[in-house]
Formats: structure tokens, sequence, C-alpha cells
């Protein structure tokens, strides 16, 4: 004879748990937080953005008045010499200075994370000043520096006559801007790198120096290796911030003798367009031409170098 025991009570059912108020208020803190930047932001970037783009597709004339033509001044801005070639000098321009600044802040950030003394912290200050700089009067330093006439250069190539070599020329524009903006944006990116360089585990080195690896190959093998998603990221503004470029050339194109002309780059193409000849609608729709082309290049520049494990993937 077998006993069966009697059936347990069938647990209640548990009702799921109701929302705390607690929670919807933190909800409504956090966005009074955000309002302010989020009203900012819609009144100073979004409708300014809004009203370009609505200008870009009208077009007007004195005889024709304003009409809407719609992508008309894409088409034209695409088939544009005076775009096109301001396009190929950024792009030039963005080959050769953006590996140079990205080797002048990583060899600058790597000799001050070794330096252990006081002289670190003034490194690190006298480095990034430039950065600190307004862009315009930086430029106007610049300037003065590279005069002929007037500044230090004047005593340094005094000897050459007229063969002074002049940085602002047509034949050195190109690399007498590369120095200026190397300089300006070399110290943001050191603080970059040197903030990844301090974020090391200390044992990794001490592990590297037990297994008698020298300096150079801490370095290379520990260091470099372990920034590169800084680096990744410094590479990626300096290619936003390089097709847009505008501010030094427009400052030092009244110093430089005709070399830098109203169609030197989109963004003076652009703004020659608008302030010197009143084609609003156009410079809008070349504006956006050049915000495409940034788009494609750093969406090609991530595609191309995305890596597991980083935040590129």
């Amino acid at each position: 004879m077998t006993l069966v025991s009697p059936a347990a009570p069938a647990a209640a059912p548990t009702r799921p748990a109701r929302r705390r108020p607690a929670s919807r208020g933190r909800e409504w803190l956090g966005l009074v937080f955000v309002a302010p930047f989020a009203l900012v932001f819609l009144v100073f970037l979004v409708a300014p953005m809004a009203y370009a783009f609505y200008l870009s597709l009208f077009s007007s004339g004195l005889a024709t008045g304003t009409r809407f033509t719609g992508f008309a001044n894409y088409a034209k801005a695409f088939t544009d010499e005076n775009f096109l070639s301001g396009v190929w000098f950024v792009v030039r321009f963005s080959l050769v200075l953006i590996p140079v600044q990205m080797l002048v802040s990583l060899a600058v950030a790597l000799v001050i994370d070794g330096l252990t003394t006081r002289f670190a912290r003034f490194s690190r200050l006298m480095i990034f000043l430039p950065y600190a700089i307004p862009a315009v009067i930086g430029a106007l330093m610049w300037g003065f520096l590279y005069s002929p006439n007037f500044g230090p250069l004047d005593d340094i190539f005094g000897t050459f006559g007229a063969d002074a070599p002049f940085l602002l020329s047509r034949d050195l524009v190109f690399y007498g801007l590369m120095n200026v903006v190397t300089w300006q944006w070399a110290g943001y990116y050191m603080i970059i790198l040197y903030a990844a360089l301090q974020g090391i585990d200390p044992s990794l080195y001490e592990a590297a120096r037990i297994d008698g690896a020298s300096s150079w190959q801490i370095v290379w093998r520990i260091k470099i290796p372990l920034v590169l998603p800084a680096l990744f990221l410094i590479l990626v503004f300096a290619l936003i911030g390089t097709l847009q470029f505008f501010n030094e050339p427009q400052i030092l194109r009244f110093l430089a003798s005709g070399s830098i002309g109203g169609d030197f780059t989109p963004n003076i193409y652009a703004y020659t367009l608008a302030f010197s000849q009143g084609q609003f609608n156009y410079a809008s729709a070349v504006s956006f031409a050049l915000g495409a082309v940034i788009f494609v290049a750093v969406y090609l520049f991530l595609f191309l170098t995305r890596r597991r494990g980083s935040f590129l993937s």
C-alpha cells in the first residue's frame, strides 16, 4: 500500500512590480538638465542648417527672380571646377598633414609620458598653448612670422634679396599652411594621447623589463598598440577638421599676394559666393555638397579601418 502525499497548494500569482514614482522623477530631472543644451542645439545648429538646405533648393536671379530648382544647385556644385579644385586641395592637404600631426603629437606624448620631473608639466602646457590661442590670433601671429618685410624672417632671409623664400607664395603656401595647422592642433592631440598613455597599467612595463625588454621595445610593443584607439579617434577628428579648412587661409590670404584665392578651399569658396557675390542659394548648396564629401570620406575610413574589439567595429 503506497501513501499519496497531499498536493502542495499552488503558489499565488505574483503581481508585476509597479514602477516607482521616484524613477519617473529622476527621468524628468535628467530631461531638465538636457533641455538647455537641446534648445541651443536646435536653435543655433539644426534650425540654421534646415534653413540653409531650404535655400539650396532655390535659385535667384535679377531676371528670373527666386524660383524652385530642386537639386540643380547640387548638380552644378559637383561639376564646378572651382569647388572640385578646392576639394582636391583639402584631400591632398589631409593626406600630408594628418600623418605629420599624428607623428608629432605621438612623439611628444611618448616623451612627456617618460618624464617624471616638473619639466613634464611645463612641457605639456607649452605644447598645448597654441591650441588654447584662438585660431584668428594664431594665424595673425604666423602671418607676422612669415612676413619677409617686417617679421623675424626678414633678418634670416635678408641675404637672399629678391629671391628670399616666402612661405605664403604660390610654391610654398601648401607647406606654410601645413606648418601653421600642425602646431595649432598638435597640442590638443598630444593631450588625448597622453591621457591614453596614463591609462596603461604600469605593471605591464614592469613585467616587460623583467623579461629584458628595452625602452624602445616597450614603446613599440606595449605603448603604441594600446593607444591605437586614441590614434584612430584623432585621425577621425583631423580628417573632419582638415576637410573643413577655412580659418587659417582666410586670415592669411590678405598677406599671401594672391596665392590664396576665393576658391582655395570649399569653405572659402562658399564664403566668397555668399558674402562677396551674393549667391546665397548656390553657396548653401556648396556647403551641403562639402558635408556630403566629408560624410563619405569619414564613412569610408571607418569602414576600411574597423577592427573587432575597438570603437570602430
